[in-house]
């Protein structure tokens, strides 16, 4: 754990935050505030954010001041991702974000304990470090990225332990989406309880 960040989450290791469209999952296409914290152990080889791993290169930064800045947008959702969020206790963060009447979304790989209170939490298992069983009922999204054809097969294991309301989604990886999304297709097509994700926000180009 980088610098020496309050265990209370009232400080956040901080990489960037934006105002967008969501880009990719169940909520494609909504505007939200991202905010983006620094720090994962994880280590996707694929990751389009490797600069977000090492938390010390991110500034601690008030909680408040981020939820402040949150609330002067027209959009009241906030997405917080990474790295990987969980490594911090959220649960400071969200309940301010959520007294102003902003809904709260998480993107995590699952591999740390569930903190904050969310009103959608999207699960993005990785082979390179398992989701903690106790966070998998909880996931209102499970979206699985496609690298190679394995990644099929690892994607049902975890569509078997989640909620049976959970939204099943199966995502290219970017960088081999042109021989993996006809694979996703014929799949989805043959399993359709899957549906199929796309990084909509780089064909429009916007972050």
């Amino acid at each position: 754990m980088a610098h020496n960040i309050p265990e209370d989450g009232t400080l956040l290791p901080l990489m960037e935050e934006f105002y967008t469209i969501q880009g990719e999952g169940y909520n494609t296409g909504k505007a939200a505030y991202f905010i983006r914290l620094g720090g994962c152990d994880v280590g996707c080889h694929w990751c389009d954010v490797k600069e977000s791993w090492d938390a010390e290169l991110h500034p601690l930064t008030l909680s408040d001041d981020i939820v402040e800045k949150a609330d002067t947008f027209p959009g009241k959702a906030v997405v917080v991702t990474g790295g990987e969020p969980l490594i911090y206790n959220l649960d400071y963060l969200t309940k301010k974000l959520q007294d102003k009447g902003i809904l709260t979304f998480i993107e995590t790989s699952g591999a740390y304990p569930l903190s904050g209170s969310w009103d959608w939490i999207c699960l993005s298992p990785k082979k390179f470090k398992a989701p903690r069983p106790d966070i998998t009922p909880f996931a209102n999204e499970l979206k699985v990225i496609v690298f190679n054809k394995s990644d099929f097969e690892w994607a049902e294991k975890y569509a078997e332990s989640v909620s049976p309301t959970c939204k099943l989604y199966l995502q290219p990886e970017w960088s081999k989406s042109k021989e993996m999304t006809p694979l996703i297709v014929e799949y989805v097509m043959a399993n359709p309880k899957w549906e199929i994700s796309l990084q909509t926000h780089k064909f429009l180009n916007i972050p």
